[in-house]
């Protein structure tokens, strides 16, 4: 879980993980101390942190959490860094309820659909998208669609993951 001393070092993290949107450091310190209980910090045993992953339940379904952000440093990508992120913040207590992830992806991030595919394959879960925040009529044109991944957990291959 970050505490807010990890908020700078998250925040170059971020910076460093093209294509990722980059947030001020403001957000990311207000992340890991508001949203502490929904973020995941990965750290060498020296205290570097190598992962983040951002999320935040739905206020209007507390059984979807959202996935804002995934980050890991180039020398820990291909590690399986990503997906024990995401399993460690399933094994919360605040995370009991979840059913259902949701995150949004543009076409051209590979690196994220294969992630949230291989995910939804370890969870035997079914992963499902459409698009959300759409190019011309969200962004201007300045921006990829984003779709909108929904990920449908199964609760005997949460249990068994």
């Amino acid at each position: 879980m970050p505490v807010t001393e990890d908020g700078t070092a998250v925040w170059n993290l971020i910076r460093s993980c093209e294509p990722l949107d980059e947030n001020s450091l403001y957000c990311n310190l207000l992340q890991c101390d508001h949203f502490a209980d929904t973020c995941v910090v990965a750290e060498r045993d020296d205290g570097e942190v190598l992962g983040w992953i951002s999320g935040y339940l739905m206020p209007d379904d507390p059984s979807t959490l959202f996935v804002w952000q995934v980050a890991v440093d180039a020398r820990a990508q291909g590690q399986g860094v990503a997906k024990r992120m995401l399993n460690a913040l399933l094994e919360r207590d605040c995370c009991d309820q979840v059913d259902t992830i949701k995150t949004t992806i543009t076409r051209d991030n590979d690196a994220s659909w294969a992630l949230f595919r291989s995910f939804a394959r370890s969870q035997g879960a079914k992963l499902s998208d459409e698009p959300y925040f759409r190019k011309e009529e969200h962004f201007d044109g300045e921006h990829a669609t984003e779709h909108m991944v929904t990920i449908s957990l199964m609760n005997a291959a949460r249990s068994a993951a």
